[in-house]
């Protein structure tokens, strides 16, 4: 999830000093630059842009202009403002207008760089989800009311959309320039997903007026409807569509579990029959990350286990330690006394 910053000037010789001096950290964002607003406003349209940085007074489209552009289209593009004719007016005006920052010429690059780097780190403040099902994590969103900004990536194809959601409403989103609701279920449509969470929505006007609830339903509909008319499943299918695969051992699996759990285990009495097997699996390891990661976002407190309904023969318990511990039961196993047993 590379991310490109785009400085906009018209000042040739200082954007073309700013864009050498910020290559060194070409390992953390691309540099794109633009001689005026206009420019700027057709590089917005053809690229994911994380960050601006503008002069207020250019030709053709200043920067008051660019930054209410932006503020229209991109609210959730962060603006930082470089200009040489500061004033208490011009600086109100444009935090007033949405710049998140603010600099007078001459600057020092080394205080341009780390506002950068500062703004750029809280697009994923809230975490980076690789494998999570976009459907399932919005729904959690919904259920628990949280007020952030989703940066969606399609892995297969790169393009990328925002969602914003205010108090687990869907307000918003956004694919490039386009906007509401077709921008939320083109999103919607991508099933190989990388999530970028950040813990702020910038979009403060409900823009989608339809449930969100209704639009997760009309999207799994469309993206079955066409799995089938093309007789093809999606890539990398959430569990909706296709039944998890049994993990592939290796011979580096250890197929003897801590002493701790057999003792768990000792509890279960009768139930132990519904219990197949129990061995160390680090291919579940991603599984795992997620899952920690998504307690941390909602607050629900330390991982102790996953039960993982595969709509298979074999379900699995996964219990996060130092060494992955899986546990395959048969599906109709009271798996509720079983977890209560094995996360105590």
């Amino acid at each position: 999830m590379h991310k490109k910053v785009l400085i906009v000037d018209d000042d040739r010789i200082l954007l073309s000093l700013t864009e050498n001096k910020l290559k060194k950290h070409k390992d953390n964002f691309t540099v794109l630059t633009a001689e005026d607003g206009l420019q700027a406003v057709s590089i917005l349209k053809e690229n994911h842009i994380s960050l601006v940085v503008t002069d207020l007074h250019m030709p053709h489209m200043d920067g008051f202009a660019l930054l209410a552009h932006l503020s229209e289209h991109y609210p959730d593009i962060p603006v930082v403002i470089l200009t040489a004719y500061s004033s208490p007016n011009s600086k109100k005006s444009a935090i007033e207008g949405g710049a998140a920052e603010y600099l007078e010429k001459p600057f020092v690059m080394e205080e341009l760089t780390q506002k950068i780097i500062t703004r750029l780190a809280k697009e994923s403040e809230g975490g980076i989800l690789q494998t999570v099902p976009l459907e399932m994590f919005l729904q959690l969103v919904e259920m628990e009311q949280k007020t952030c900004t989703i940066r969606v990536t399609n892995k297969t194809s790169g393009l990328k959309g925002v969602l914003f959601f205010n108090n687990g409403e869907l307000f918003d989103a956004r694919v490039q320039d386009a906007k509401g609701l077709q921008s939320a279920y083109q999103i919607l449509s991508w099933n190989n997903v990388a999530l970028s969470i950040q813990d702020t929505c910038p979009v403060k006007t409900k823009q989608i007026n339809d449930n969100l609830q209704a639009i997760l339903m009309d999207s799994m509909r469309l993206k079955d409807e066409a799995a089938e008319s093309d007789g093809s499943q999606p890539e990398n299918p959430p569990p909706h569509y296709a039944s998890m695969k049994e993990p592939e051992l290796s011979q580096s699996h250890e197929v003897s579990p801590a002493v701790a759990i057999h003792s768990k285990l000792d509890k279960l009495e009768g139930e132990k029959k519904w219990l197949k097997e129990i061995l160390y699996d680090n291919s579940w390891d991603n599984l795992t990350t997620e899952a920690i990661a998504l307690g941390k976002f909602f607050k629900a407190g330390d991982l102790k286990s996953c039960y993982v309904n595969t709509g298979a023969a074999t379900d699995y318990i996964i219990l996060p330690a130092d060494k992955t511990i899986v546990v395959s039961v048969n599906t109709q196993c009271p798996h509720d006394k079983i977890i209560q047993v094995l996360s105590e």
